[in-house]
């Protein structure tokens, strides 16, 4: 049996596999985008795969404090459509 790796949202700090999870990550000139394959280079951060958790993460600005600067409503919006 495989090994599947954890990680913990940072809205509703449930640790989740990490294929249920979402990842956000900045990039080298600040640029925070949606990891799609999830194996971009960059801090990463994890929100999980439902409304809730992302409108937390939005209201809460977890994102802010994880990359430790303004992160653009544009990537919060590219979030809601994802779901």
């Amino acid at each position: 049996m495989k090994n599947i790796p954890k990680r913990m949202c940072i809205a509703c700090r449930q640790m989740k596999d990490k294929c249920e999870l979402i990842r956000i990550v900045k990039g080298e000139q600040n640029q925070v985008n949606i990891d799609e394959k999830q194996k971009a280079n960059g801090r990463g951060a994890y929100v999980c795969k439902n409304l809730e958790c992302i409108e937390k993460c939005c209201k809460q600005k977890s994102l802010n404090r994880a990359f430790k600067c303004n992160v653009d409503q544009s990537v919060f919006d590219k979030l809601r459509q994802k779901i």
